[in-house]
């Protein structure tokens, strides 16, 4: 059964992207759910079928995945070009700030948002991602999307998923791998699984880094006073705690909570996750008005 709507909107350089749509259209507040590196809005569907009662929300397909329209300029596969992309989508709404949740790659465009137009976030969900990551975690992901490789059958589509993120969903169920896979890829018109993203997204990674770029505390010391909730896979390798001590003493607001064995990263579904959203939205400093006057 489909809870959805789909929604078109245009990105600042022309191109088509893709929004699931939950929610009554004139819910006084509105969330927006920014998915991983490889992911879709698909991810967040129980999230958003949760919260549909209160809110309406809009989970995006960044330009590059789903049914969002591929950029043909790679370069452009960045956080900041994300960024531009959530704001369109603010201005084609009319609104003047949302409440954004992103999961890892989303949870830095919410940063990126969050630090360098403030007036456009009213409060933040960030999900297994920080201003700094652990290597081996980023040398995981580096490995299997930038050597993705085809596969013949959804059961080679589920191996292949399982066998990069056993360690990240140990209690999954094969009906969990089958979703997750689902969520990943889509069928072509010969019925074949093939990946729902542009394997472009991956020069990203391939490019070296300076310190300086990939130094993400000057951003986030920029929004001390944005209501926030972090959470963490327990088995993250790309969230330390460390890391997470450090934002909790840049930011002694910050509401934290860690998801029991799970990696990255937690799929917001879990019942401490929900709880934990649940209460965060409760805030009161989240009504503000979100309509352009």
């Amino acid at each position: 059964m489909q809870n959805h709507r789909d929604y078109w909107y245009t990105s600042s350089d022309g191109l088509r992207l893709y929004a699931r749509q939950y929610g009554p259209s004139d819910a006084e507040r509105t969330i927006i759910c920014i998915p991983g590196l490889t992911r879709n809005s698909a991810d967040f569907a129980p999230l958003c079928e949760h919260l549909a009662g209160d809110f309406r929300i809009f989970a995006v397909d960044l330009r590059g995945r789903g049914n969002s329209d591929y950029d043909s300029k790679p370069e452009n596969y960045h956080p900041g070009t994300y960024a531009l992309d959530i704001i369109a989508l603010l201005d084609q709404l009319d609104l003047n700030t949302a409440i954004l949740i992103g999961t890892s790659l989303g949870g830095l465009v919410s940063i990126v948002l969050a630090a360098t137009a403030a007036d456009r976030v009213t409060a933040a969900v960030i999900n297994d991602i920080g201003p700094e990551a652990n290597q081996t975690g980023l040398e995981r992901i580096k490995a299997y999307v930038c050597n993705a490789k085809p596969v013949e059958s959804w059961p080679e589509a589920i191996a292949k998923t399982k066998l990069s993120l056993s360690q990240e969903y140990p209690e999954f169920s094969y009906d969990d791998w089958l979703q997750f896979s689902k969520n990943l890829y889509r069928e072509n018109s010969q019925g074949k699984p093939i990946l729902a993203y542009d394997p472009e997204i991956a020069v990203l990674l391939q490019t070296p880094s300076t310190p300086e770029a990939s130094d993400l505390w000057p951003l986030f010391n920029h929004i001390s006073d944005l209501p926030l909730l972090l959470l963490r896979g327990e088995l993250s390798d790309i969230l330390s705690r460390e890391c997470v001590t450090k934002m909790q003493q840049q930011m002694p607001t910050m509401q934290f909570i860690e998801i029991p064995n799970c990696g990255h990263a937690p799929l917001l579904s879990e019942a401490s996750a929900l709880a934990a959203i649940d209460h965060f939205l409760s805030d009161p400093r989240l009504a503000r008005p979100q309509k352009l006057s």
